[in-house]
């Protein structure tokens, strides 16, 4: 386990705080660092935060910081920028958000800072990879939330849909967080039996799985139409990739990494099954895909590098 166990926030927006308040609340972390362009906010929320902790279960200092506190933090967690509007996609919001991320990495950089980059902004498989870029980093300890909340909302559809809990659904989201992700349903199981042969088994069709895919890949937009934007689901999901790495738990989550050569691919982030330890990134899970899953892998990579490209640019 990481003895500092202290982690900077960038961005106290909706889903930085859902995440800092889910932190509050499971515990797990020593200091809590709150930096935004709007110091006065990150002020209040640190204040209205603190008021909390004489009702949880373990002592945390929170606070309104600088940059410089990067410096001794073992997670830095970016999550500020222009937040996703009604009817736009995911990659609609590249051009801004570049430009802000690079100035937020070469600021934690310029700390000191030597622990590991969480990044959430959306894009956030495209925008990961330019942290990796500007900072340096071992991609390793670059880590991009990538598709760990889209996982997680597969599993509670599923769960529901079979009556089993969702912690026994072994099932994941790979590629992109957005549109071109997919499900390589030859891989998902329940408990240790197949997702499919327990479909046939209770007399439904296989087609039912896409149904599961296209409400998972558009539960995000229906809850912007209602709600103007998503943060608890995420907020929650941050808080479980911040504690596999503190707490070095070696579990294995749908992150958005660096890609060497698995699944055929080269210098692009995106969503795969990889071991989560307190150094990051241990191991990429390179799973053996049907031609069809890797189509849609292949699909993937392609909507991504497309925008690399323009980022490179």
């Amino acid at each position: 386990m990481i003895e500092k166990r202290k982690v900077v926030l960038v961005g106290t927006g909706f889903v930085g705080m859902s995440m800092a308040y889910s932190l509050l609340n499971q515990g797990g972390i020593n200091e809590l660092v709150l930096i935004d362009v709007n110091k006065e906010k990150a002020i209040g929320e640190a204040m209205d935060l603190s008021d909390g902790i004489p009702c949880v279960s373990s002592r945390m200092v929170i606070k309104a910081g600088e940059y410089e506190d990067c410096k001794d933090a073992a997670i830095v967690v970016i999550t500020a920028g222009v937040p996703q509007k009604p009817g736009e996609t995911r990659l609609e919001l590249l051009e801004t958000n570049s430009k802000i991320i690079k100035e937020i990495t070469k600021n934690v950089v310029n700390s000191g800072f030597d622990g590991i980059f969480v990044v959430a902004s959306n894009p956030v498989d495209i925008l990961t990879y330019l942290v990796q870029k500007t900072s340096g980093f071992p991609s390793s300890r670059v880590i991009g939330s990538g598709t760990v909340l889209d996982t997680a909302r597969l599993r509670f559809l599923l769960g529901e849909h079979l009556q089993v809990s969702s912690k026994n659904i072994h099932a994941y989201i790979m590629g992109e967080h957005g549109d071109s992700s997919f499900v390589p349903w030859s891989k998902s199981y329940v408990g240790c039996k197949p997702l499919i042969d327990i479909l046939m088994q209770r007399g439904e069709e296989k087609s039912i799985l896409d149904k599961f895919h296209q409400q998972v890949r558009d539960e995000a937009y229906k809850i912007i139409e209602r709600k103007k934007s998503t943060y608890y689901g995420i907020g929650v999901a941050l808080t479980k990739i911040i504690k596999a790495i503190l707490n070095n738990e070696h579990e294995i989550l749908t992150i958005s990494t660096l890609l060497n050569g698995e699944y055929g691919k080269t210098d692009i982030y995106m969503g795969v099954p990889a071991i989560i330890t307190n150094k990051g990134v241990q191991e990429i899970l390179n799973l053996e895909l049907t031609k069809e899953e890797q189509e849609k892998f292949d699909n993937s990579y392609k909507t991504l590098n497309t925008m690399k490209e323009e980022i490179k640019g």
